[in-house]
């Protein structure tokens, strides 16, 4: 077993990607993830992105989630008034 101390943003990105990809869980994803490092070929290497890249595009689709929660904070603001 393995404690991961996370930001809620942290966290709630995570909770996204479980979203996204379909996975059942938040540990579902976080052990597949550590099976994808562990065993890689090329550990510098994270599903086909090289580990930089992985990290921008995370980071990129961090950004945009937020955008669109904000966006519907908005949009359901101005629905009630």
């Amino acid at each position: 077993m393995i404690s991961v101390r996370l930001s809620e943003e942290e966290y709630a990105a995570l909770r996204d990607l479980c979203s996204i990809t379909g996975a059942r869980s938040v540990s579902d994803i976080t052990r597949d993830a550590m099976r994808v490092l562990l065993s890689g070929p090329n550990r510098e290497t994270v599903l086909g992105y090289p580990s930089g890249a992985w990290h921008a595009h995370m980071r990129s689709l961090e950004a945009r989630i937020e955008q669109l929660a904000s966006e519907i904070t908005t949009l359901k603001a101005n629905l009630t008034n």
